[in-house]
């Protein structure tokens, strides 16, 4: 398996911002979020027994997932929540794997949001917490999402703190400036990471 760099941050932190800018330098990405959708996919054994166990109604008219609902259902329930994730894990986990190990760039950048909620910090070779304030996180998360400021700081909430990211933090982007101040932190730890990667290889091969 390749060299990894896990990339986390909380919500309106960057991550997509600064996962673009690694991408731009040839860099393979592997975008949790993005394997998240795809499991459940129309026509997906995962949203086949999401239906069957939720009913029908999980389902928008075109045969989607209904996500707004489905948050609505686990929200409400600790218990369905805990059998969603065990049956969407293994598969996130599978792809993922999947994704990482068909990776063609010297070191494969892996978007995982829920890093440290998931105590998944073990799998990477080096973890990049991209930082950012809670208050610019809540007002980003406004903005984007056209949520309240009520609804924004629940989000926060439910996720780990600022001071859990950073303590597994091996590198930090602050991005609490505009969104072309990180071109040059990317660019450094970009050749960083490229030293890395080369290492672990040389030291594979000895």
């Amino acid at each position: 398996m390749g060299y990894t760099v896990a990339l986390t941050g909380g919500i309106g932190s960057g991550k997509s911002t600064v996962a673009d800018a690694f991408a731009r330098f040839g860099v393979d990405i592997v975008d949790a979020d993005v394997i998240a959708r795809q499991v459940v996919e129309p026509g997906s054994v995962a949203l086949q027994a999401i239906a069957e166990h939720f009913g029908s109604d999980i389902l928008t008219p075109e045969g989607s997932l209904n996500r707004r609902v489905l948050r609505e259902r686990i929200f409400a329930s600790p218990a369905e929540k805990t059998w969603l994730n065990g049956l969407l894990h293994p598969l996130i986990h599978q792809q993922t794997q999947r994704q990482i190990a068909g990776a063609t760039s010297p070191y494969v950048l892996w978007v995982v949001p829920l890093l440290v909620e998931n105590h998944l910090q073990s799998k990477a070779d080096r973890v990049l917490v991209i930082d950012v304030s809670p208050e610019t996180q809540i007002l980003r998360t406004m903005q984007r999402d056209g949520v309240s400021r009520e609804n924004a700081e629940h989000i926060l909430a439910a996720q780990a703190t600022r001071e859990a990211r950073l303590a597994v933090a091996d590198d930090i982007i602050d991005n609490n400036g505009a969104p072309d101040a990180i071109a040059s932190d990317v660019a450094r730890l970009h050749a960083a990471y490229l030293s890395y990667a080369s290492q672990a290889v040389s030291q594979e091969n000895l």
